[in-house]
């Protein structure tokens, strides 16, 4: 994989979702993905994402990370226009119902547009499922999620470990 060429977008409505969507590149960071990070409004640039959309492919990218906020169309208009997949981030916005409404207009696309959703404000999870879907096509991606999840493995097992050790009333403080 070229270091410079991007395979991974990730795309969000507004800069104000940054603090979000910054859990995703470092994420893809970590495990040697390329990728590129702009902003892209399904609102306010309409002519700017069908044109990101549409050309997506042909520049090299493989998944597209669409992180919104409030009606949060982004994800899906996206993936009405590209043939890519699209893993939709709701996020909470400062306009947003609880972030309720992000996820739900994510989540509920229409058939035959599908999104991939993670959980509200989950772009850490949106950065895994990339590299999870990259690594099915390339081997040194894979073993990097492997030995990811491998680690996850070890930290809650040592958790186990204390616990079973020290007592769960000694571990931690209940009141």
């Amino acid at each position: 994989m070229s270091i410079n060429q991007p395979v991974v977008a990730i795309i969000m409505g507004s800069d104000s979702d940054l603090n979000i969507m910054q859990a995703a590149a470092d994420i893809l960071k970590a495990f040697d993905i390329a990728f590129e990070l702009t902003v892209v409004s399904a609102h306010r640039t309409p002519l700017r994402m069908v044109d990101y959309a549409s050309k997506a492919k042909d520049r090299g990218l493989k998944v597209i990370i669409a992180g919104a906020g409030g009606a949060a169309h982004l994800p899906g208009m996206v993936a009405s226009i590209t043939p890519l997949p699209v893993i939709g981030v709701p996020i909470k916005s400062s306009n947003s119902i609880d972030g309720w409404d992000s996820v739900l207009s994510i989540l509920q696309m229409p058939n035959g547009i599908p999104v991939a959703t993670v959980a509200l404000n989950a772009a850490k999870n949106a950065g895994i499922l990339a590299a999870t879907i990259i690594g099915a096509f390339d081997d040194s991606v894979s073993k990097k999620v492997s030995a990811y999840k491998q680690q996850l493995e070890q930290e809650v097992m040592a958790k186990v470990d204390k616990l079973q050790n020290d007592g769960w009333n000694n571990t931690y403080d209940v009141h």
